[in-house]
């Protein structure tokens, strides 16, 4: 067994000004730690889009009738509340078990050996990220489901993935400069399918926000337009992404492109078809919950799937992989 050090009054006055540093000078974790804790807080990230999700579409949005608190006077639902109360007042406490996620991640990029400043950064990005978003969601309780406040909220939360997403990739490259591994002409066609793909997912807010699952029973305000109108645009947007997906995995073959381009664009358009096929199911069958919660899912999955087709276009080596070996001497006399 490793015996743990006693702490004398000196050490408990440094972690308690320093607590990270703190960890840092006595922890150093294995490459794949560091990963496992981005990997999670990205995992969790998605799973709190999902349950919010469940929230709005079992019309628990305000199963807690304010914020922070639950109901006024207690923290937590009371005996005279539904059992929508428990939905919400769950999906909150699931926050809690993001920003420990988050937390790790960030203590685990902090005690990184080297120190690499960028992947703190991108950790710290994710608990402000976090913060603002539940406040957010407090502001959409407040104001009784705003269907404005919901896509700010849902939007927002897609900018947690994004962070979460490029940390998880950093996590496995290096700290030197980026070197592209496809023309300029590729890297235009994907950026085009980044703006298509933010289009598509701020139209689907729309499409919320007009749509029947308002996140209560209570008579909510919807956005004024007929949602099956933006729903048909928001297919149109969708149609444009595979289309593009399409066209890049087509021109990365041509070129001869690395396997890591090629396998994102592969991964991206299988993700894009399951999609649209749970899309359409749910157009069809006119919204059922279930389908909905899917689609969601399949919404993050999708901007996650992009993320890593535009990140696989140029790598990062290990800096100390640059670096030239010690030549060989030739012992003196030997030298013909």
């Amino acid at each position: 067994m490793v015996r743990v050090p006693k702490l004398n009054p000196a050490d408990a006055a440094a972690a308690l000004r320093n607590p990270l540093a703190f960890i840092a000078a006595r922890w150093t974790p294995q490459p794949r730690t560091v990963q496992r804790a981005a990997l999670a807080a990205l995992v969790m990230s998605v799973v709190i889009v999902v349950t919010g999700g469940a929230v709005r579409l079992t019309g628990s949005g305000l199963g807690c009738p304010t914020w922070p608190e639950c109901t006024d006077g207690s923290l937590t639902p009371t005996n005279a509340l539904s059992y929508h109360s428990a939905i919400e007042f769950g999906n909150r406490m699931l926050t809690y078990v993001l920003c420990a996620a988050v937390g790790w991640a960030i203590i685990a990029a902090r005690s990184e050996k080297p120190y690499r400043r960028s992947l703190t950064r991108l950790g710290w990005a994710q608990f402000w990220l976090v913060m603002s978003n539940a406040i957010l969601g407090g502001i959409v309780v407040l104001v009784g489901l705003n269907p404005y406040t919901v896509a700010a909220h849902f939007l927002l939360a897609t900018a947690l993935i994004t962070v979460a997403a490029v940390m998880w990739q950093r996590t496995r490259e290096g700290d030197t400069a980026p070197r592209p591994l496809v023309g300029k002409a590729v890297q235009q066609l994907v950026w085009f399918l980044v703006v298509a793909s933010v289009l598509l997912i701020a139209a689907g807010t729309i499409v919320t926000g007009a749509g029947p699952h308002a996140g209560d029973s209570s008579d909510v305000k919807r956005i004024p337009i007929d949602w099956e109108t933006v729903a048909k645009l928001h297919s149109v947007f969708a149609w444009i992404v595979v289309t593009l997906t399409f066209a890049l995995w087509f021109v990365l073959k041509a070129v001869d492109a690395p396997k890591g381009p090629l396998d994102r664009t592969r991964d991206l358009f299988v993700i894009l078809l399951a999609q649209g096929v749970i899309g359409y199911v749910q157009y069809f069958t006119h919204l059922p919950e279930a389908m909905v919660g899917l689609h969601m899912l399949g919404s993050c999955l999708v901007w996650v799937g992009v993320l890593r087709v535009l990140l696989s276009l140029r790598e990062r080596p290990d800096a100390t992989l640059d670096l030239p070996g010690p030549s060989a001497e030739v012992p003196m006399g030997t030298r013909a």
